[in-house]
């Protein structure tokens, strides 16, 4: 993993994003010791992906009763 100083980071903020695209992450290090990675989103998921919840609905299960509320109506 590629570790760089803020100051060559900064300078070269385009490289820095592509080399954590190609590597998975680069190492940002402060003058004050302190480090910040840089990593890609993953792509493609969605940002609820992972979480439970206590019902295990269907996009039928919802659509069903609006569809046939909207027929009565």
């Amino acid at each position: 993993m590629l570790v760089m100083t803020y100051s060559d980071a900064r300078q070269n903020f385009a490289s820095v994003l592509d080399k954590s695209e190609t590597d998975g992450a680069v190492l940002v290090k402060r003058a004050d010791s302190s480090l910040f990675r840089i990593s890609p989103e993953v792509k493609g998921k969605s940002p609820f992906d992972g979480i439970k919840t206590l019902f295990d609905l269907k996009h039928s299960d919802i659509m069903q009763p609006l569809l046939e509320a909207r027929e009565e109506n």
